[in-house]
């Protein structure tokens, strides 16, 4: 793969992470400001539906195959799921200890561990792991 279609993927990847990001971040906010979840497990709620809107959009356009070698969804499925479950374990686990140890809002504590846990877990595991073989 070359530098520019490297750097198109990982754009590509930003895009979905943040859109999927946008979905989880606002239903965890919901779930904790309107119906008093606590918000590690907010997070997990949220996580499982921000994941599928994540994984919907790499297969289908961050690291698509080609038309007729596209490989099977369960395979892709079966790997993403273990990845969004270290994902959520990752992301909760931050926000609560930014949170109670250095006294940061739960909503701030997030936007931090999300960029740490999205650029450092997500995006490599999906890339070489989940969607490995997957072109422009």
């Amino acid at each position: 793969m070359t530098k520019k279609n490297t750097f198109i993927v990982f754009a590509k990847a930003q895009a979905s992470a943040f859109t999927g990001g946008i979905v989880d971040y606002l239903i965890m906010v919901a779930c904790t400001e309107l119906l008093h979840i606590h918000y590690t497990l907010s997070i997990l709620i949220s996580g499982m539906i921000g994941a599928i809107v994540n994984f919907s959009i790499n297969r289908h356009w961050t690291f698509r195959h080609g038309e007729h070698t596209s490989p099977a969804i369960a395979g892709q499925l079966f790997k993403f799921c273990t990845v969004v479950a270290g994902s959520i374990v990752l992301k909760s686990s931050g926000t609560y200890l930014l949170t109670t140890w250095l006294g940061i809002d739960y909503k701030i504590s997030r936007v931090i561990t999300d960029i740490i846990v999205s650029l450092g877990f997500n995006y490599v595991l999906q890339k070489y792991w989940v969607f490995r073989g997957g072109n422009l």
